[in-house]
Parts: C-alpha cells; sequence; structure tokens
C-alpha cells in the first residue's frame, strides 16, 4: 500500500463520486484505477463490457490484475465479454 498524491480538483470528484455510489474515496479512488488500467490494457472493451468483465471476474473469485497487466486476461467461455475473444485472449477462469 502507498500514498497518491492527486490534484484538489480531482480529490474533490473522488468525494462527490464517493458519495453518490456508497464508496469510500479510496474505494471510488481504486475502481477507477481499475477501469483505466483495463482500458488501457484492452482498448477493444468499451465501458460497460470492462464491468460486465469486473462483475464475472468477482463471481469467479476475483481479477488478477497482474495477469491482466501480463496480458493474460483471461474468462470462462460463459463470462468473456463481447471482443475478448476476437482481441486474441485466451479463455481459461479468473483469480
Amino acid at each position: 500500500m502507498g500514498i497518491v498524491k492527486i490534484s484538489d480538483p480531482m480529490h474533490e470528484s473522488l468525494r462527490i463520486a464517493s458519495q453518490a455510489l456508497s464508496r469510500s474515496i479510496n474505494a471510488q479512488a481504486e475502481h477507477w484505477m481499475r477501469i483505466g488500467l483495463l482500458s488501457e490494457l484492452y482498448p477493444d472493451l468499451d465501458h460497460r463490457e470492462i464491468c460486465r468483465l469486473l462483475i464475472r471476474a468477482e463471481q469467479a473469485g476475483g481479477l488478477d490484475l497482474a495477469s491482466a497487466a501480463a496480458g493474460q486476461l483471461e474468462a470462462a467461455p460463459a463470462a468473456a465479454p463481447r471482443g475478448a475473444r476476437s482481441a486474441g485472449h485466451h479463455s481459461k477462469g479468473m483469480q
């Protein structure tokens, strides 16, 4: 765990979003970072597909972001988001 310095306007955006979505400020920041990381690693997936992926990953025990960052985003065949297979991603199951 570490400290990340952010601008005052970003902190205010986090505060507003965290209250609106019933998350702590840290949980909201982590959510945005997870979405951003996956968006950069898998630009073929849109926000809706990434959210579906995260929900299915949670149901399967969670998403291993280290594997995702290494380009090994894997989903069970029924849980693969639209476009994930066409982008060359493998299907095995998520950790």
